[in-house]
C-alpha cells in the first residue's frame, strides 16, 4: 500500500514538475518576444534602469547599451529629459545612475537634461524611486529603456507603480549572455507573480 502511494505521489510530481518546465518553456519566449518589440514614442522622460558597473568603476557593457540607446532616442526628440537610475552595489564607489551619466554625456546628451536616482537596489526600487523625481518635474509618462529581457517584467513592475511607460530594448547582448539572463528573467518573473499575490512588502532581493 505504502509502495503504490509513493509511485502514485511520485508520478503527479513529476506530472507537475513537467507541466512547469513547459509553462517555463512558454514564458521564456513570451519574454524574448516581447524583447524585440519597440513601442518608443514621444514621452515626458527617457529612463533608464540601471545595471552593474565594473570593478574600475566604468559602465559594465549593458548599462553602456541602455545608456547608449537612451541618447539615440533623445536625439530623436522623443524626451527633453533623462533619468538614470540605480543605486551603488557592493565594491563600487560610485552608483550605476552616475556611470549612466557618464555614457550619456559622452554621446552627446547635455548634462542639464540628465537626472540621477542613484538609491535603487532593484527594478521595483527603480520604479518607485523614479516616480517621486517624475511627479517632482511635473512628468506623467516615459520610455523605458533597458535590455530587451528585461522589458516585459520592468513594464509589469512600472504599471504597478502607475507610470505608464513605452518599452524601448538595446542593442541585444551576445547570445550566451542573452540566454543566461533570459532564464535568469523567468526565475525573476516568479518572484514578481509570488510577491503579487501574497503581496509580500520586499522591493529588493540581492539575486534580482
Amino acid at each position: 500500500m505504502y509502495r503504490l502511494l509513493h509511485s502514485k505521489v511520485a508520478k503527479i510530481f513529476g506530472i507537475l514538475i513537467l507541466i512547469w518546465l513547459l509553462f517555463s518553456l512558454v514564458l521564456g519566449g513570451i519574454v524574448l518576444a516581447y524583447a524585440q518589440q519597440d513601442h518608443a514614442q514621444e514621452a515626458d522622460v527617457i529612463i533608464v534602469l540601471g545595471s552593474g558597473l565594473r570593478r574600475d568603476n566604468h559602465p559594465g557593457p549593458a548599462l553602456t547599451r541602455r545608456s547608449q540607446h537612451a541618447a539615440e532616442l533623445y536625439a530623436q526628440g522623443l524626451a527633453s529629459a533623462i533619468i538614470c537610475t540605480g543605486g551603488y552595489t557592493a565594491g563600487r564607489t560610485r552608483s550605476e545612475a552616475e556611470g549612466c551619466r557618464e555614457v550619456l554625456i559622452e554621446s552627446g546628451v547635455p548634462a542639464g537634461a540628465i537626472l540621477l536616482e542613484d538609491q535603487s537596489r532593484s527594478t521595483e526600487e527603480n520604479a518607485i524611486y523614479a516616480r517621486v523625481i517624475m511627479q517632482g518635474n511635473g512628468f506623467s509618462e516615459a520610455i523605458l529603456v533597458s535590455d530587451g529581457y528585461h522589458l516585459l517584467r520592468a513594464q509589469w513592475i512600472f504599471s504597478q507603480v502607475d507610470i505608464p511607460v513605452f518599452t524601448s530594448p538595446a542593442h541585444s547582448p551576445p547570445t550566451m549572455s542573452l540566454l543566461i539572463s533570459t532564464a535568469r528573467e523567468i526565475a525573476a518573473l516568479h518572484w514578481q507573480a509570488i510577491k503579487s499575490l501574497l503581496n509580500l512588502p520586499f522591493t529588493h532581493v540581492p539575486v534580482m
